[in-house]
């Protein structure tokens, strides 16, 4: 099928990738010069394990191509998925701008019949909007809801193999050219109106969010009444109502979707007069989670950041990606920068991120520190020599706001040990 994708940023690029991957004819629409030029040079502008060999089979068996004129990426396509950005507005909503500007653009060259589907989250109603846009230049095509459920890290794995495809449309015609374009994918199809898969997307985030969050709080109460959160989340998971997933004590949540998407939920109910007070909790109690891990490295180094040393370990929002969108560790850096901390982090892959000095390796951070934090749960981090560490800090203390390491074995080392619920 002939396929266009316009957005090649982190979902548009895995959307163009696994669906030649799938056997589909793609094209890819990408304004950005300096992005479009590495595409076709066969590189990836973002680290993803194993989307450099999904794009590069997708490039050598002419099946993926990329273009910076969209209508050229459009022309003649059977199907043309939207992944522009929707950022959050002043208000928390989500800004679908972008998308509106696009569909401008090439709506008026689409082919009669043609799917035109939405994998950007948007606010719920924002298909028919897109639809009657589209309807009042004249293009007589179907607009339907198709959201995303990719996991920085694992997308590709995500792609091949999801939970779920979610179809949202009133259109028989379009559910089937849908259909036919996923059938390679052994996955349950829930296929309904486009609000309920607007919907879905959001309720879906919000819930784990929810999860993490409530980690989170039961990490400090058991703190706070001397029990050992690791035990109680293994204990509670271990139900088969709960399960052991997205229960992980930490920093808080971060990365380009549960902030925004839990925001944007909030002033979706809130334009249709419901007070989602509980979402507001889940916000508020993941802002203090943050602060709380600021108090933890304060109290540590006796109170006073000013003129203390601070190694970091991460600055990605979690292991598995370069991405660091409202990264808990890069909301630490920074407040402990601002408390007058120096801090010197280092992480095998984020992004840059403006007034973080960078060093190059895990014992690099620590040399001379008078404080560790783990911030980021990379894998490479529980195998660095203990011993070595507490020999390169000024002082030996860590504060683990992963909870990657075991306390004991630390303490044993002479090292100070402070993790998040223990």
């Amino acid at each position: 099928m002939q396929v266009a994708v316009i957005g090649a940023g982190y979902v548009g690029l895995v959307t163009a990738s696994g669906m030649a991957y799938l056997g589909h004819s793609v094209r890819a629409g990408e304004a950005d010069p300096a992005k479009l030029e590495m595409l076709r040079a066969g590189k990836v502008p973002l680290y993803e394990a194993g989307l450099d060999g999904l794009l590069a089979d997708g490039m050598a068996n002419k099946l993926l191509s990329f273009h910076s004129d969209n209508k050229e990426a459009v022309a003649g396509a059977r199907v043309v998925f939207i992944a522009l950005p929707t950022p959050q507005g002043e208000d928390g909503s989500a800004d679908t701008s972008y998308i509106e500007a696009a569909l401008n653009d090439f709506g008026p060259i689409l082919d009669p019949g043609s799917v035109v589907v939405v994998k950007s989250t948007v606010p719920v109603g924002s298909v028919a909007r897109f639809q009657k846009q589209l309807d009042d230049m004249g293009a007589r095509v179907f607009v339907v809801s198709n959201p995303e459920f990719l996991r920085e890290g694992s997308a590709v794995a995500d792609f091949q193999h999801p939970d779920r495809i979610v179809i949202g449309t009133t259109s028989q015609e379009a559910a089937e050219v849908m259909m036919e374009l996923y059938q390679a994918l052994q996955a349950p199809l829930v296929v309904t109106d486009p609000k309920s898969s607007e919907m879905i997307k959001y309720a879906s985030n919000a819930y784990l969010a929810t999860r993490i969050t409530f980690a989170n709080a039961i990490a400090n109460v058991s703190e706070a009444v001397g029990a050992d959160v690791e035990d109680v989340l293994l204990g509670m998971g271990y139900d088969r109502r709960i399960g052991h997933h997205f229960l992980n004590p930490g920093p808080g949540y971060g990365g380009s979707c549960f902030p925004k998407d839990t925001h944007a939920l909030v002033a979706i109910a809130e334009g249709a007069g419901y007070d989602f007070s509980l979402l507001k909790g889940v916000i508020e109690v993941n802002e203090l989670q943050r602060h709380r891990v600021v108090d933890k490295v304060r109290a540590a180094v006796g109170g006073d950041l000013a003129g203390k040393t601070i190694g970091l370990w991460g600055l990605a929002f979690k292991a598995g990606t370069d991405d660091v969108r409202e990264s808990p560790a890069v909301f630490l850096a920074k407040e402990l920068i601002a408390g007058g901390a120096d801090v010197q982090a280092y992480d095998p892959q984020a992004a840059p991120v403006a007034g973080v000095r960078r060093v190059d390796d895990a014992m690099a951070a620590v040399k001379g520190a008078d404080l560790l934090l783990i911030a980021t749960e990379w894998p490479e981090f529980q195998s660095v020599d203990l011993m070595a560490v507490r020999e390169d800090m000024a002082t030996p203390c860590i504060v683990d706001a992963r909870n990657m390491l075991d306390p004991d074995a630390v303490r044993n080392l002479g090292i100070e040990y402070e993790g998040i619920g223990r």
